[in-house]
């Protein structure tokens, strides 16, 4: 994998994004389950919300000029024809010289301008003082004045948060319409790695990637489809890859360097178009995609701490696109570096740190090591042919 044959980390992702389409598949969901998913089409409102004139505050419903001359010395006293509580309907028309009790969320009776909060006034038996007047509108909600029938309440495309699952509850619907989750194959491969709960033959490691790349997916709006562990053998690789075709989208972890066995690179030669085979990036070159039968496969090195970085950097955006998720929002801080950092000559590190007292250290054991990552509270980005000093600031994207 000569260095000439290397693509950017920009080209790499530009060629990723020119090639995944969001996928058009949807489903209905119970409301309570449809929360960070996203909505398939437009949502009309079929109900204006409030539905009715109703009070914000615990108080008295009055005619504004009623209590207009109100004041702490000089109360306005006026007897109270009902008591209104949240739920019940009222059954007296207000007129001039009158008051109805009213709780938060009542409905109003006609005839009603306004509502004095409770601590503004004092009940004697069937008669309240009101010590303060009243401006028309105070305490009330009018019928649709958050929502009115027939508004578009939510576009096709929002993330459903909380928020907006309320606002779907306010229409009363049960289901929603959202996309659906990606599948995603994860596909590894060499005779190097045992499946977990199996015992460890000479020579072998647990299969590390699978998982980290399956809870990636799963963070990240997706469904893994994790594959059984395929050897070092085209003919059996190929027949995995075919039968993991049948997912939206193929992960495999090793096999992409280009060692005597590593074969995935002629396998996706024959069968699709590569459109890169190596970044020049640090840990994480020996990366490869390509188009096969129209679904885009992605080859992760097999050292844990690079296909972890390549998931991050790669594998994230791809997966929220095919989601119709938005770009996920990284969290950086800045620390000082607690020593000198060089660079790699023609490459862009992505080196993992850890914070030790506000100072970023360097966490990175090899890519081998997944203590690398996992130790690690995010990582700093280094220029190819650069040394950052000790006491330097860094922007930390944390993990």
């Amino acid at each position: 994998m000569r260095h000439a044959d290397l693509v950017s980390l920009e080209k790499a992702l530009a060629l990723l994004d020119e090639a995944v389409i969001p996928l058009p598949r949807t489903e209905h969901l119970p409301l309570a389950m449809a929360a960070g998913r996203v909505l398939a089409r437009d949502v009309r409102a079929l109900h204006s919300t409030p539905p009715f004139d109703r009070a914000t505050m615990d108080g008295y419903a009055v005619i504004v000029a009623d209590v207009q001359d109100a004041t702490p010395d000089n109360p306005v006293v006026l007897p109270v024809i009902e008591e209104i509580f949240a739920g019940n309907m009222p059954q007296k028309t207000l007129l001039p010289g009158q008051t109805s009790q009213i709780a938060t969320g009542a409905r109003l009776p006609k005839g009603v301008e306004s509502v004095v909060m409770v601590e503004d006034t004092n009940r004697s038996g069937n008669h309240v003082s009101f010590y303060k007047a009243a401006s028309p509108g105070n305490y009330l909600n009018n019928a649709g004045s958050d929502i009115k029938a027939g508004d578009l309440l939510l576009q096709n495309g929002v993330l459903l948060n909380p928020a907006k699952i309320g606002a779907l509850a306010s229409q009363g619907l049960t289901q929603v319409e959202v996309y659906t989750k990606p599948i995603v194959a994860i596909m590894p491969t060499g005779e190097e790695i045992a499946m977990l709960g199996q015992p460890l033959k000479d020579s072998q490691i647990f299969d590390i990637n699978s998982h980290s790349v399956a809870a990636a997916v799963i963070q990240n709006g997706g469904e893994p489809w994790m594959l059984p562990i395929t050897g070092d053998n085209i003919d059996h690789l190929q027949y995995s890859l075919e039968q993991a075709l049948n997912a939206d989208i193929v992960i495999t972890t090793g096999s992409s360097s280009v060692g005597v066995k590593d074969y995935l690179s002629d396998i996706l030669a024959k069968m699709g178009d590569i459109k890169y085979h190596g970044i020049s990036i640090k840990p994480g070159k020996p990366s490869a995609f390509a188009i096969v039968h129209g679904k885009p496969v992605l080859g992760l090195p097999g050292n844990p701490t690079s296909c972890l970085i390549n998931t991050y950097l790669l594998l994230v955006p791809v997966i929220r696109k095919l989601a119709h998720l938005p770009q996920a929002r990284n969290s950086c801080i800045n620390a000082i570096l607690a020593e000198t950092i060089r660079g790699v000559e023609s490459r862009t590190l992505f080196l993992p740190v850890l914070l030790r007292d506000g100072k970023a250290c360097n966490a990175f054991k090899g890519s081998g090591a997944i203590t690398s990552a996992a130790h690690a509270d995010g990582y700093i980005v280094v220029p190819p042919d650069t040394e950052l000093p000790a006491g330097h600031s860094v922007s930390i994207t944390l993990f």
